[in-house]
């Protein structure tokens, strides 16, 4: 079980936005030089956040992308479900047919349910961590970053 590509970039993109649409609308170009994720890909990616109302596109000079709801409003849950990531652990995609996928009425594996609670804390997390929270992460790695550090002059005694 893996989150793809998809989740990851999704992700990855909203917090780019997040971090800048304080300055105006954020460009899908400008997010994919600084993220290097294909222009392509996050035009898809941004079509399916759009219909799902997390993001608004505002088109002509200056245009771009910003969010629709505040970023505390939404969750990493929110992203993943919106660009279609399946969140499942489980062999069967929850269809219960784990030693039979090609017969509508296979059996379970006996882990099955270890998998399907694994998703459901995977939702459970992911439903409680917020843009704002990752934002506030990234804000604060950049500023550890920037920190400059002087060295003193030594004293002699």
């Amino acid at each position: 079980m893996r989150l793809t590509t998809k989740g990851r970039f999704a992700v990855t993109a909203m917090i780019d936005l997040a971090m800048r649409q304080d300055k105006g609308p954020v460009t899908l170009s400008a997010i994919s030089q600084r993220q290097e994720i294909s222009l392509s890909y996050l035009e898809q990616l941004f079509g399916k956040l759009r219909r799902h109302e997390i993001v608004e596109s505002v088109r002509g000079p200056g245009g771009g992308y910003t969010l629709a709801r505040r970023a505390e409003d939404v969750t990493v849950a929110d992203i993943i479900i919106a660009v279609d990531e399946p969140l499942d652990a489980t062999q069967c995609g929850g269809k219960e047919n784990c030693h039979s996928p090609g017969h509508e009425h296979g059996s379970r594996c006996m882990t099955h349910d270890l998998w399907a609670t694994l998703n459901a804390k995977m939702v459970e997390y992911l439903d409680s961590v917020s843009l704002k929270d990752l934002v506030d992460q990234q804000r604060q790695k950049n500023a550890e970053h920037n920190v400059v550090l002087v060295p003193r002059p030594h004293v002699a005694a």
